[in-house]
């Protein structure tokens, strides 16, 4: 009898203690960092709003070739949409490593002068697919792809659509 009931509390405890894991296949609370591209630096910091959504707000230089590299901040909700399936294959998920959709606003800083000058955009909008992966216990990289929307072009306030590619390289604290 005592071997009937200590196998069945065997069982019943790897399935709850699977349950338990899956509750905990989340973005992670809060993940801070900063990354570089190839046009330029950002410190980053994103919250987790749902298990699979976080808010990633950035603040750093960035520009669209290396004359016009200006003060840049972005706001970008994301839903990391594979996070269950990379835990069930015993994939790092830490540091909110997956897969992502996300909608990313950025705004550039550049004068009015500069603007009307040098044909820049404020603000840009996003539509992006994108993937985080990790590279050790600290180092990531992300790649992202999309169209998004520029505004306030050569100050006519035209609205252009624009391809968006994105690699970056970072660190996570």
């Amino acid at each position: 009898m005592n071997k009937v009931f200590f196998t069945s509390l065997l069982v019943m405890s790897s399935y709850f203690g699977f349950s338990q894991n899956e509750e905990n296949i989340s973005v992670e609370k809060s993940v801070f960092g900063i990354q570089t591209g190839l046009l330029g630096i950002w410190a980053h910091n994103e919250l987790k709003l749902s298990n699979q959504v976080a808010l990633r707000s950035e603040i750093g230089f960035g520009g669209l070739n290396t004359s016009n590299i200006k003060p840049v901040v972005a706001l970008e909700p994301r839903w990391y949409y594979n996070l269950k399936k990379r835990a069930d294959k015993n994939k790092r998920i830490d540091g909110n490593s997956g897969n992502y959709i996300s909608l990313r606003a950025r705004y550039h800083f550049h004068s009015t002068k500069e603007a009307e000058r040098d044909d820049l955009y404020h603000v840009l909008t996003v539509a992006t697919w994108g993937i985080r992966r990790n590279i050790g216990k600290h180092f990531n990289y992300e790649a992202g792809v999309g169209t998004g929307l520029s505004f306030e072009k050569d100050n006519n306030k035209d609205i252009d659509l624009i391809p968006y590619v994105a690699f970056s390289i970072g660190y996570r604290f």
